[in-house]
Order: structure tokens, then sequence, then C-alpha cells
């Protein structure tokens, strides 16, 4: 079976969430695949860009876009506050049964969500896409300096807070409309380390995640820097003590 074709699965209703800031240049290629694996597929998506303050013609660009590719509406927001207050104002706006979000670059095609997707189907809560997990494929690979500091990365988080999860930063994961309703609820991080509290809370929260090989190429022009690395870390070490001290089991999701 084609990884892209989804046998015996028809929600209601499936969603795509795509944070997008200043990305007029490489959101349109990502939308117009999406347009043609949603015309592919035998049951409803909607899909929803959440625009977080951007400057340049982003809006413009998805609007325009929605005029071609069914269910697609676009949020704005200002002013910019980052990937992960995006991507979580997304998945609670969401309606779909299952919420999946991607990056606006597409570096995972979306072709590769029926494996997610067949994942929660079957049980699963949650469903992230791992770069590291046996099958996982990379057409461009990341500047070494950034592999390295992902491998130690990923290391510290295994033992520290996520055991037995490979890869905490693949922009490709998907929720059932449970799962995301309470994880979304409780997460607060909004730059980059949002991937972390999302699932350190979900497994806080008792939902079965499983971790899956998918597809994965670099794009040489995204915002994530070395100096990022510093301030993530700062994020796991507050997301680390909130798991301790029990912090979201108190949040009402």
């Amino acid at each position: 079976m084609h990884r892209g074709t989804l046998i015996a699965f028809a929600p209601p209703r499936l969603s795509l969430v795509i944070p997008a800031y200043n990305e007029a240049l490489r959101i349109a290629s990502t939308l117009r695949a999406v347009g043609a694996w949603r015309r592919a597929q035998g049951f409803e998506v909607e899909v929803l860009v959440v625009d977080d303050g951007s400057k340049d013609d982003t809006v413009a660009v998805v609007e325009a876009l929605s005029r071609e590719i069914g269910g697609l509406r676009v949020l704005s927001g200002e002013p910019n506050h980052g990937k992960g207050y995006a991507v979580a104002r997304g998945m609670r706006a969401a309606r779909g049964r299952v919420r999946l979000f991607l990056d606006a670059d597409g570096s995972t095609p979306i072709e590769e969500a029926g494996r997610l997707l067949e994942a929660i189907r079957v049980g699963a809560d949650v469903a992230i896409g791992s770069r590291r997990a046996p099958g996982a494929a990379m057409a461009v690979k990341q500047p070494w300096y950034r592999r390295l500091w992902s491998v130690v990365a990923n290391r510290v988080v295994q033992v520290v807070l996520l055991d037995g999860i490979h890869d905490t930063q693949c922009g490709f994961k998907a929720f059932s409309a449970r799962a995301a309703a309470a994880v979304f609820g409780r997460v607060r991080t909004s730059g980059w380390g949002f991937d972390l509290e999302a699932l350190a809370v979900a497994r806080r929260l008792g939902f079965h995640i499983t971790e899956l090989p998918v597809q994965w190429s670099d794009d040489r022009r995204s915002r994530v820097k070395l100096a990022d690395a510093w301030r993530i870390t700062r994020e796991f070490l507050r997301i680390r003590r909130a798991v301790r001290s029990g912090a979201y089991d108190q949040v009402s999701a």
C-alpha cells in the first residue's frame, strides 16, 4: 500500500494545522501538495494555516490559494509569538477528530500522513514522525553542527524526560481530538521547545505515544539557529520542573 493512501479510516474530519511566519515564498508549494493529497482522500479534511504575525504576504498568498484548495482557511494574529504559540492556537481551533500539524516548508511530505493516521486509528493517542526511527529517510541532511547538537540533546531528553522517544523535534505530529484538547490546553511554551512540552504533557496525562519513521528533507532556509539551542535548553529545564511538580496535572484542559 502506498504510504499516502489511507484505507478504512474515515473520520468526519481531519485537521491539518500549518504554523506560518513570513512564509510567502515557501508555503504555496506546500499547500498545493496538501491540496492534491486532500483530493485523493475519502474523508473530509480542513487545512488551517495559523499566521503568526507575518510581515510579508503570507496571508495574501494563503487567501488566494483558498480559492483553489477546498477546506483551507487562515487564522491571522499580531504580534509574532513563536511557532509553539501558533501550533497550540491552531490545534485548539481545529475541529477534526484527528489533528496533525506540519511545517510550512513541507520538510516532511504530506504523503507521510497515512502511517500516522493509521497508528491513531488502531489505538494511539499521539503519533509522531521521526527522522531516527528505523526506516526513516533523510533526503537532505542538516549541517553537521545541527546534527551533532540534535544527537546530544535527544540523548539528554531521553534520559531525563522522554525515555523511548528518539526524535522530539520533527514537525510532523498527529493527535486525537481528545489528546489535542488536553495537551494544547496545557502547553505554555511559545518557542521551538513546544514539541518537548507537548510530548511531556501527553505522557504525563497517560496518552499513548507512538513514533513512526518518515521521509524528511532539511530546508537550508530554516529559521532554527544554533543560538536557539540555548533557549530550548532553558525551556527543557522549565518543562522538567513542571512535570516533576505535577503542574500539568492541575491545569484544566
